[in-house]
């Protein structure tokens, strides 16, 4: 689940407010949204017709509506109101993106942004009300009062956290959607899921490549005192700061994070430096993980997804033990320096439990795709033989896997499916040669 800061840096184009006159779709949203919803125009691509940005009033507490109120962006792609309609559940800030689903489907798309991510966020912030379960009030919300708009079948995505977020969504409201479809959503069981170790630490020590990398990482630590002042100059260059990690601890958490990153995203293992020296490692670690991750301006932008990792969804640890006479600053192994300081945060272990309840019970409709490689593969779900579900897991796949990049028969099987279930024509993507 990480992203680095090369990544959040999102650049949007330009919103217009869109005049009423001649649109008779805008007129429509009008007539049938909230009257205090703001609607932006944006340019349109692909196969859509018109696109917006939105902002919807939402409670903070949907407990107790007297808390006060905040607005969440929304980004609508517009087709056509006899199409399907996909509806994606982001779990961090979002970006008006089109989906592969959306070409699979003709569908209309709506992505929402997770509360208190990106625009989303209320004047005071109170992260007592960052709950899945708030979220997922939030995205019922929207549902109910989209529905007037498009009253065909609905379809649930989300990738990585998102992922996480559409099977929460559909526990929550099963009723919601005819069909979801999480993409590298993971489940794990405990605050620091050691499952995500154990799959790391098999590869690292069945692979010469694992050895090449365990070296690279030893290397580092020794070399520390020569490449802390390399990550200073990166940070005035960039103009970023590491005031809450510092510049010592920033390293050393790149460095355990390594292997982590490396196998999620699938790099090679013939681009791992076999020349050790302090160039090329300082090189390849900006490349794999990127030092600017720990700086104040992405830890800040992180900040409440790493509140949810650590009181709901769950996340992973630092494999530190081989490196233990190494580690000069590190006393903690784990990631909540990347959570609000100063406020508890208490791990609630039957969350994601009750999630997984619900899917071997009742997940039907749903698709779940992983990569093999992937550590957060290790927290998959599994639906059992019963449940009218799809899972595929790409052999060699990483966090990146899409249904773009399975094979044809593992398309076929999804498309198959999404026919059964919502009766509507289905597009299916080019085949890579």
């Amino acid at each position: 689940m990480r992203t680095f800061c090369s990544i959040i840096l999102f650049i949007f184009s330009n919103c217009l407010v869109f005049s009423q006159s001649g649109d008779e779709f805008l007129s429509l949203l009008k007539k049938k949204l909230p009257s205090d919803t703001k609607i932006e125009a944006r340019e349109s691509g692909a196969h859509f017709n018109k696109e917006y940005t939105l902002f919807i009033t939402q409670p903070i507490d949907h407990n107790n509506p007297g808390m006060g109120t905040f607005q969440q962006r929304v980004f609508l792609s517009h087709h056509n109101r006899k199409s399907p309609t996909l509806f994606v559940t982001e779990g961090y800030a979002a970006r008006p993106r089109n989906y592969e689903l959306s070409e699979i489907l003709r569908s209309n798309q709506i992505i929402v942004e997770y509360r208190y991510n990106g625009e989303s966020v209320p004047d005071k912030l109170d992260y007592t009300y960052l709950t899945n379960d708030q979220a997922m009030e939030d995205l019922h919300h929207i549902r109910t009062i989209f529905k007037k708009v498009y009253k065909k079948k609905w379809i649930s995505t989300g990738i990585s956290k998102g992922g996480t977020t559409c099977l929460i969504y559909k526990s929550k409201y099963p009723k919601d959607v005819d069909a979801a479809v999480s993409y590298v959503g993971p489940l794990p069981k405990a605050r620091e899921d050691v499952r995500m170790d154990e799959m790391i630490l098999e590869k690292l020590n069945e692979s010469e490549c694992g050895k090449q990398l365990i070296a690279l990482q030893k290397f580092a630590l020794q070399h520390d005192d020569e490449i802390i002042p390399k990550i200073d100059s990166l940070a005035k260059a960039d103009k970023i700061t590491f005031n809450r990690v510092g510049t010592a601890k920033a390293m050393e958490y790149a460095i355990l994070e390594l292997t982590f990153s490396f196998f999620q995203m699938g790099y090679e293992c013939n681009e791992v430096p076999n020349d050790l020296n302090v160039e090329s490692v300082f090189a390849y670690l900006k490349k794999i993980v990127g030092f600017d991750f720990y700086c104040d301006q992405v830890i800040s932008y992180f900040e409440p997804a790493f509140y949810q990792f650590m009181t709901e969804n769950g996340y992973y640890g630092f494999i530190n033990e081989p490196y233990a006479d190494y580690i000069d600053d590190l006393t903690q192994f784990d990631n909540s320096i990347f959570a609000p300081q100063g406020i508890p945060l208490e791990f609630n272990k039957e969350y994601m439990t009750k999630v997984r309840v619900f899917l071997h019970h009742f997940g039907d409709e749903v698709i779940y795709i992983h990569g093999a490689n992937d550590p957060w593969a290790a927290c998959r779900f599994v639906p059992p033989a019963e449940r009218d579900a799809v899972y595929i897991e790409k052999e060699g796949g990483n966090h990146s896997t899409r249904i773009k990049g399975l094979s044809g028969e593992e398309q076929q099987e999804i498309y198959d499916a999404l026919k059964r279930w919502l009766k509507v024509k289905i597009y299916p993507l080019a085949l890579k040669s």
